[in-house]
């Protein structure tokens, strides 16, 4: 069972974007810090009144976020 759901951060024009690696659940805002409340948001409501177990999720788990950096040349 997972205790971990990952997500993919990247930047998009002036957004931030968060998908989910496992979960099917992408978000978007303007700053990290706003990011980050809608991905817990985002998780929380994709969640809601579902058996954690059909997602292989543990009851309560963490978020993990990658920020992928833009390549520069």
């Amino acid at each position: 069972m997972k205790t971990i759901a990952q997500f993919k951060v990247f930047k998009d024009g002036d957004s931030y974007v968060a998908e989910g690696v496992d979960l099917a659940v992408v978000t978007q805002a303007d700053d990290l810090d706003e990011l980050v409340k809608n991905i817990e948001e985002a998780v929380s409501l994709h969640l809601e009144g579902e058996n954690f177990a059909d997602f292989d999720y543990s009851q309560k788990p963490s978020i993990l976020v990658n920020y992928e950096l833009p390549q520069y040349a």
